[in-house]
């Protein structure tokens, strides 16, 4: 008995995907929901579970195809006994079932002590996008790189190890000779340019600044975040509280949460906060629905979790789509100032920088202190500068004396 393989269905907003990779060649085994496929769309890269146990009889697809809906992906030939509905064991059966699924995998074990080395093809469908260019870049063999990810995927941080730890030798190039390679964007590359050219060319976009002393905040982190951590089992950084900041300055203005849509200004009475996060395909943005209705922990376990499950290729398409207020973080990067972009159809977005010791003046007095310079990128058509300043003050004053933040004042 065969067994079609067929794309998922796609979300509403996503029309097509990549075939990234194959795990899996014709003439494998397979084991049921194990990984057979990447489809790359243009937020995430979604994975290809086998429906069934058996064996690889065809792939209808080969790697780099654009693939919608429904279409036929492969065929696998179904190991008997496989097809049937699963129904419910009795203790008895269950027992007797497990003792037989460990027979065979003790007596494979005992032919062999040592697993045979990978073929190249199948440590080929283990990389990522990002990873796959930088192996054709420096021209390395997929085998000698060791996979972090799941089922030994290996990522771009992966290969970056590699390299440091053993340098390939570059190859000889005649004095003279200029070279370029050309390679193609990936869809989620390909997908940012489009937007961030789109929010350039359809918004009035401006970007107001300010700087934060951040001397109270980094002290009462640095009190209790042993504490925090002990309690809630994270620990405790500055996003939740730029988070908890912005949605208050969002209650005192708007205007700065809403959105146009045509010849409509759309007020949210909402706070879904996107955070960036940076990933080896590119910048995403995941929503944190309801933040206000969130306390500090909760934001900083669902930050941790969107930058893990990103990183791994594991988030969901609906925890990057709507939002109505963005936060990124170039600090991280040690970027001292910037413009962020705002994320369409959003209005503004902040944008935290690197927090470094400067002088400034406080009291008539010079002091050294933690500062750091805010970001704010607003759209001019339906957020005047007025609003931008004042909103960018607030969240400058409740970081400065975050007993506000508690108090609401």
């Amino acid at each position: 008995m065969n067994m079609e393989v067929r794309v998922p269905q796609l979300p509403e907003s996503v029309a097509d995907a990549t075939l990234v990779a194959w795990h899996k060649k014709v003439g494998d085994a397979v084991a049921r929901d194990e990984n057979l496929a990447d489809l790359e769309t243009d937020k995430v890269v979604l994975e290809v579970p086998a429906p069934v146990a058996g064996i690889v009889k065809s792939l209808e697809m080969t790697a780099g195809a654009t693939v919608t809906s429904g279409q036929l992906l492969a065929v696998i030939a179904v190991q008997a006994g496989d097809a049937a509905p699963a129904r419910p064991q009795g203790k008895a059966e269950a027992k007797k079932s497990a003792e037989t699924r460990k027979a065979p995998a003790a007596a494979a074990q005992a032919q062999s002590a040592a697993p045979p080395a990978p073929e190249k093809d199948e440590v080929a469908g283990k990389l990522s996008p990002a990873a796959r260019r930088l192996v054709e870049e420096n021209r390395i063999a997929p085998q000698s790189i060791s996979g972090s990810g799941r089922d030994g995927r290996i990522s771009k941080s992966d290969v970056a190890q590699h390299l440091q730890a053993a340098p390939q030798a570059s190859p000889a190039t005649p004095a003279g000779t200029r070279a370029d390679q050309r390679v193609p964007m990936s869809r989620l590359r390909a997908r940012i340019a489009q937007r961030l050219v789109e929010a350039q060319s359809t918004a009035a976009l401006l970007t107001t600044f300010n700087e934060v002393d951040m001397q109270a905040l980094v002290a009462l982190r640095a009190r209790y975040k042993e504490a925090f951590e002990k309690r809630h089992g994270v620990r405790l950084g500055f996003t939740s509280f730029f988070a908890k900041a912005c949605i208050e300055a969002l209650r005192r203005f708007p205007v700065v949460n809403a959105s146009v849509e045509g010849g409509d200004i759309v007020y949210h009475e909402y706070y879904d906060i996107g955070v960036a996060v940076s990933t080896d395909r590119g910048l995403i943005v995941p929503v944190l629905r309801d933040a206000d209705r969130m306390d500090f922990a909760a934001i900083e376990k669902a930050v941790g979790g969107f930058a893990e499950r990103a990183r791994s290729g594991s988030i969901t398409i609906e925890e990057l789509t709507g939002g109505t207020f963005s936060i990124t973080n170039g600090g991280v990067f040690g970027s001292l100032m910037s413009t962020p972009i705002v994320n369409a159809p959003q209005s503004a977005i902040l944008g935290m920088h690197k927090i470094q010791e400067r002088p400034v003046v406080v009291d008539g007095a010079v002091v050294v202190r933690p500062m750091m310079y805010l970001a704010l990128t607003y759209d001019h058509r339906i957020i005047d500068g007025r609003e931008a300043v004042q909103f960018l003050v607030a969240v400058k004053e409740l970081l400065e004396d975050p007993s506000r933040l508690l108090l609401q004042v």
